[in-house]
């Protein structure tokens, strides 16, 4: 299929995708409470020719596409939910909901997967196969809604999968490739540390649970450059240290709390092992003691070469040879991960950001916005690589 025969039919509905977003940004529910967002979509769906629309949980949805010809299965994604975050944007779409807020782009994604849905939906006679378009709920609150929709069977006899992410620090026009790891397992630890309280100017009375504590934190950070293997990409954060209630009062207890970052999901156990052994030589150590909760998110986000590859020859035939950037992995998380372990696929970047517009703002910034002409440059790229993938 030519890309001038499709280009028209995305001249026609970019318009109407624009709204979508706009609607979306101005009414965004949190992870799980995606109850309007997601009957929106549902709606949304049925108002296209040749789906069958479906909700396989709650807050999620699906739609299928099932061509005149057999073929293989292609599953695209776009997540829906928004962040706990209050818009500071004086935008005429701004948030209506206080302390919530599309600052992600996850509003951009579920549009520009609406607009393709839409597209290939008038296309029914030229699909060889089926394509699902699959609208995930809880992207951003682990444990994430993918492994509920996998659970669900959305990915069941699913051949390939592809995503985008709309990427405020890639300029608007570019396109981010990258096969193999791309993107971390996003983990979460906590831990309890508990002593003796008592008077701070007796601190020979005590069990002192900050000085404890503030080893465990300084000593944690020995893990990454002193046990993982140096050519391994490991990110360990503490983000959270509470205790103490007053200037001269020792706490009995302080809580500490974290993420892991892993391009590699073997490791795993090893970071769980050597923190456990960090945190418990410490406490014995001084005296204390301590309670210590491992948590693993999704997977890391790894690219089949392959996929990639055709992803790759699309953005060329698009928009040329330049509009492809190779980027490196970044230790962000994406629960996409488990909708690439049922298949192979490929999740890449669409550049959203344009300093001109002010949408060059880290994502989950109260300022985020998109550049919506990345909308249409997101529905190119679904719809041109849904038949080359098909092919």
């Amino acid at each position: 299929m030519k890309n001038i025969e499709f280009d028209h039919l995305i001249e026609e509905v970019k318009e109407e995708v624009i709204r979508w977003r706009r609607h979306l940004h101005e009414n965004p529910e949190l992870s799980f409470q995606e109850v309007k967002t997601s009957q929106y979509i549902y709606e949304t769906l049925q108002s296209f020719d040749n789906l069958e629309v479906s909700r396989p949980t709650k807050t999620s949805v699906m739609a299928r596409l099932i061509g005149t010809r057999p073929g293989k299965v292609l599953a695209i994604r776009a997540d829906i939910d928004a962040l706990p975050i209050q818009e500071e944007n004086r935008v005429s779409y701004a948030s209506k909901n206080p302390g919530v807020m599309h600052a992600c782009g996850h509003d951009g994604h579920t549009a520009i997967l609406l607009g393709s849905a839409k597209i290939l939906s008038s296309l029914q006679q030229r699909i060889e196969g089926e394509v699902r378009f699959l609208f995930q709920h809880a992207e951003e609150l682990a444990p994430g809604g993918a492994q509920e929709m996998v659970g669900a069977g959305v990915m069941k006899d699913v051949d390939l999968v592809i995503g985008t992410h709309l990427w405020s620090p890639l300029e608007t026009g570019k396109i981010g490739l990258a096969a193999g790891p791309v993107m971390a397992s996003p983990d979460t630890f906590s831990m309890t540390i508990t002593g003796q309280g008592g008077h701070a100017g007796l601190p020979h009375q005590t069990i002192d649970t900050i000085a404890t504590s503030a080893q465990v934190v300084t000593n944690l950070q020995h893990i990454v450059s002193r046990t993982v293997d140096p050519l391994e990409n490991v990110v360990l954060s503490i983000t959270k240290f509470t205790g103490g209630t007053a200037l001269n009062i020792i706490p009995d207890t302080v809580e500490i709390a974290g993420t892991v970052r892993l391009l590699n999901a073997e490791l795993r156990s090893e970071i769980q092992e050597a923190m456990e052994r960090v945190i418990k030589g410490i406490t014995e150590a001084h005296g204390a003691t301590y309670r210590f909760t491992y948590e693993a998110a999704s997977d890391p986000v790894v690219n089949e070469p392959k996929v990639t590859e055709v992803v790759e020859d699309t953005v060329f035939e698009l928009f040329g040879e330049d509009a492809v950037v190779r980027v490196r992995p970044n230790m962000g998380g994406e629960d996409f991960s488990a909708f690439l372990n049922e298949a192979p696929g490929t999740y890449f970047f669409t550049g959203s950001g344009n300093r001109k517009l002010e949408t060059d703002y880290p994502h989950h910034h109260p300022r985020f916005n998109i550049d919506e002409s990345a909308l249409e440059i997101g529905m190119k790229m679904f719809v041109r690589a849904t038949f080359k993938l098909l092919a």
